[in-house]
């Protein structure tokens, strides 16, 4: 879209776009993941749609500047509705020849690339097999270059502070943030909170960050790194109260809503696997609100602490990703046997074993399905966006306690990581999810009893006077749970 003319000759009226993908990438200790997270939480506060989607090695430590150290965080916000972080990006910001060597070949033609002129040494060529300096040879020539010493500006901007050399260096995402505000006319005023409310204990990395944010935007604007900035109106969405959030949050949240509205203690044991550990760490922080969470030897303990939980009376969840999954196995007919509520998380990812951990796949659907041995059957969940696990976990736990049955929630980490727009609902619109334990001293109490409506059989706290009873993994008799070989 062509950009507006300025009223009386001055400074260009910003070109108007409804659709836009940045990717920022650079080493893993360059901050690209905290740079593209507080690019997307201001534009969220702007108010235009968006997604995103972290990328970063599965490899811990590999060496800086090498390709395999490379970390990226892209976004596409719009103004209109979208449901995926783009393909091919429009702006690409590199810190280094790695960065650059790793995702030229994704961005379009004639696309905004920025890099950061100090990381372009003889070694940090060599290390990722350039023969020569693309910023000199015009192999770039097909692409807006805004080349930037990012590094000595950062230092100059910080040179009267007294924070370490390697401190100043930390603070260089920062600088190329600031020029990424100025070009596409963002506020700072959120990143600014963010830095105060982050560094409060540290007022001079507080001073510090913001200097260097501002400097980008005020250096972009004085040296006119471009003839033209652009502006993505808002996107016309609902009213109502909007907070940015990934899969991952948006399933914490659900089941915590879900427990509270049963009226349950939630139960989550878990064991740490990628993508899915940040559903342990989630929950860990939401005691107050009746949350529980175990962190497990392994994952067999872990779905078989949530199987015990559930039968003592709690909404059980356990939460993994594909290798984690197949561990679980026996537990999970287990809990198809015993009856239970119990809400399975698979954040999946890429390959089989140990595979792709930090790479998005859906690779799991037949093990949800069928990947039980003998008939196991339970329903499958899949959420769509990373605002729509909120409302999957929610449903999940709903059909636990109703049908009393495991239930499989599948997300990936394309889902789980990224972020986008999700409008706040209010309590009392969620729907109430009916608990019916047997009373104590029920008459003529069986376990395995159906519900004519639902066929459920009955939910009884172990301990309850009058309601002893025994289930298991063996084969059964129908109503009492009697160990049973009758064909």
């Amino acid at each position: 879209m062509a950009a507006e003319s300025s009223k009386g000759g001055g400074k260009p009226a910003p070109e108007k776009l409804e659709d836009v993908v940045i990717r920022f990438a650079g080493d893993s200790g360059d901050g690209m993941q905290l740079t593209g997270t507080q690019f997307s939480t201001t534009t969220a506060v702007a108010g235009n749609d968006l997604a995103t989607l972290p990328d970063y090695p599965a490899e811990i430590r590999a060496p800086a500047g090498t390709l395999a150290g490379v970390s990226g965080y892209q976004i596409r916000f719009s103004s209109h509705d979208i449901h995926t972080p783009g393909g091919r990006p429009d702006v690409l910001v590199a810190m280094n020849p790695a960065a650059l060597k790793l995702n030229l070949g994704d961005l379009k033609p004639n696309g905004i690339l920025v890099v950061n002129t100090d990381a372009f040494t003889r070694r940090n060529l060599e290390r990722v097999g350039y023969a020569g300096n693309p910023l000199e040879d015009h192999s770039l020539e097909a692409y807006r270059v805004i080349a930037v010493p990012l590094t000595d500006l950062t230092r100059k901007a910080l040179a009267e502070t007294k924070l370490t050399p390697k401190e100043k260096d930390r603070c260089k995402n920062f600088f190329a943030l600031g020029i990424m505000y100025w070009l596409f006319h963002r506020s700072p005023e959120t990143t600014i909170h963010w830095i105060e409310t982050k560094f409060a204990a540290r007022p001079d990395l507080v001073e510090a960050n913001k200097l260097v944010l501002k400097a980008g935007m005020s250096y972009a604007e004085a040296v006119e790194l471009v003839q033209t900035t652009y502006e993505v109106p808002p996107a016309k969405m609902e009213p109502g109260l909007y907070r940015s959030l990934s899969g991952n949050t948006a399933l914490a949240l659900g089941l915590v809503c879900a427990a509270r509205k049963a009226g349950l203690l939630l139960f989550q044991g878990s064991y740490p696997i990628t993508p899915a550990s940040d559903l342990l760490h989630e929950l860990s922080r939401y005691k107050n609100y009746d949350v529980l969470t175990f962190q497990a030897e392994d994952e067999i303990a872990a779905v078989t602490s949530s199987i015990g939980a559930a039968f003592a009376g709690a909404l059980a969840v356990t939460t993994t990703s594909g290798p984690g999954l197949s561990l679980k196995g026996e537990g999970l007919g287990l809990a198809v046997m015993t009856e239970l509520p119990l809400v399975v998380v698979d954040v999946q990812r890429g390959g089989p074993s140990t595979g792709l951990p930090t790479k998005p796949e859906q690779g799991d659907l037949l093990q949800s399905l069928f990947g039980r041995h003998s008939e196991a059957p339970m329903p499958v969940l899949a959420a769509s966006t990373a605002s729509d696990c909120f409302w999957i976990a929610f449903e999940a736990a709903r059909i636990a306690i109703r049908y009393m049955t495991p239930v499989l929630v599948l997300t990936d980490a394309y889902l789980a990581s990224g972020a986008e727009p999700f409008r706040i609902p209010a309590v009392e619109d969620l729907p109430e999810i009916p608990v019916s334990f047997v009373p104590p001293g029920a008459a003529d109490f069986q376990p395995y009893r159906r519900d004519p409506e639902t066929l459920a059989r009955p939910w009884a706290r172990p301990g309850t006077p009058g309601l002893e009873h025994r289930i298991g993994g063996l084969e059964k008799e129908d109503g009492t749970g009697n160990v049973s070989y009758d064909a």
